[in-house]
């Protein structure tokens, strides 16, 4: 079982930034072990939830998806206009800043049974400064790139200026 410490640290910080999480029992098994997506709130399992750091994943899907749209997502989050790939980069990116910011090891998230075995490629990436797919998350206002953060003398990506799009 999870570290409850972690899963409630986590649950706190999601529900402090506007995404909704409930704890019950989910009777049918999930694409992630133990969390269901339902009307833009995350359905949390205690009991089997398997990874802690799915959930900052899953919830990720749900911060980078449009204010209008968060609320009727259920299932698997898919948008009507966005590509299901970028969709996919800004959520891994934002998990990964949530990460940085409640000072969770990365691997958390990125761990040895997610991501298709490609998590020790995407931590290499972060790790030489390489964030595939962030233009979407400056974009939105969500972040900065380097050179507004020099401009405006705040801080870049991974750093978040807000952690919902609107």
């Amino acid at each position: 079982m999870p570290d409850p410490d972690l899963v409630g640290r986590i649950i706190e910080f999601l529900n402090d930034i506007g995404i909704k999480v409930v704890l019950g029992g989910i009777a049918e098994e999930t694409f992630l072990p133990g969390i269901e997506v339902v009307d833009g709130a995350l359905i949390v399992d205690r009991v089997k939830l398997k990874y802690p750091g799915d959930l900052l994943h899953e919830a990720g899907h749900l911060a980078v998806s449009p204010a209008a749209e968060r609320m009727g997502l259920s299932g698997e989050v898919e948008l009507a206009e966005a590509a299901p790939h970028l969709v996919e980069l800004e959520a891994i990116l934002w998990s990964y800043a949530a990460c940085l910011y409640l000072d969770i090891d990365p691997r958390v998230v990125f761990h040895e049974h997610g991501y298709h075995g490609r998590s020790d490629g995407i931590l290499l990436n972060f790790e030489m400064g390489l964030f595939l797919g962030v233009h979407g998350l400056e974009a939105a206002g969500m972040t900065l790139s380097r050179r507004e953060a020099a401009e405006s003398d705040r801080q870049p990506f991974p750093v978040m200026q807000k952690w919902l799009k609107d």
